[in-house]
């Protein structure tokens, strides 16, 4: 069986799973797909779950990272389904947002580029919760590094994952806001560059368009995709992607 993941992509806004485009957040509309009739994100993880035998999944909680309001309580029902690995970025910024999500037992906590604020929020989150349990989400917009980090604002971006390598970081995501729900296709040079010279896992969210991408991405020994607009419009069969997981 490979070992290359198909994670399928929930961005929760006001509390509803939403199509996400470009990373312009304040036009997410609720999520319409013949896969589902409904938007809750329990009734589609439950769903994902027992109809079509998924069993790990990504989850940008947009309320906590335009709003600063975690959907707590949802968050904890979500933990409940059993059998459901749960990647979560919830817009972590500080010290207390680790321990707060410290305490709930998702596979792995997201620190997105995007949002915090230094690379000690980095090493904090490494010694509260561990190597294993933390991802670096490096937030791009046509793939330029999004990020409140001062060091980071000069760097180019293959320089920022040497940085984040260097930290002991094993796990990243390369995730360009600018590609998200509009399935360009392909695979940029620079991530077959940053993918030379890290050797921890990489996955890749935003701009997938077919089952040739994910494909080409296995090819080139990425580790998984993170798959949202292909899946919900089901330019991707579900049916073709069995292999995979």
């Amino acid at each position: 069986m490979s070992n290359f993941k198909i994670i399928p992509v929930l961005d929760i806004l006001n509390s509803t799973v939403v199509h996400a485009v470009r990373g312009e957040r304040k036009k997410y509309k609720p999520l319409r797909t013949n896969l589902f009739d409904s938007c809750d994100p329990l009734k589609i993880l439950e769903e994902f779950k027992h109809k079509y035998d998924f069993s790990e999944f990504y989850i940008a909680d947009l309320d906590a990272i335009m709003k600063k309001q975690p959907n707590l309580e949802l968050l904890a029902k979500i933990l409940k389904i059993p059998n459901i690995k749960i990647i979560i970025d919830p817009g972590i910024k500080s010290s207390e947002d680790i321990y707060l999500f410290s305490k709930y037992s998702v596979e792995k906590l997201i620190l997105g580029l995007e949002t915090i604020e230094s690379i000690d929020i980095i090493l904090k989150c490494l010694e509260i919760i561990g190597y294993p349990k933390t991802i670096i989400s490096v937030d791009m917009y046509k793939e330029k590094i999004r990020t409140k980090i001062r060091l980071f604002h000069t760097q180019a971006t293959l320089n920022v994952i040497n940085l984040i390598k260097k930290l002991g970081i094993s796990t990243i995501i390369l995730l360009d806001l600018f590609k998200v729900g509009q399935k360009l296709g392909g695979i940029p040079p620079l991530y077959l560059q940053i993918r030379k010279f890290f050797d921890g896992q990489i996955f890749v969210g935003g701009g997938i368009k077919d089952l040739n991408d994910i494909k080409k991405y296995q090819s080139e020994n990425f580790d998984g995709v993170l798959l949202g607009t292909a899946l919900y419009d089901e330019t991707i069969k579900i049916k073709e992607l069995k292999t995979f997981y």
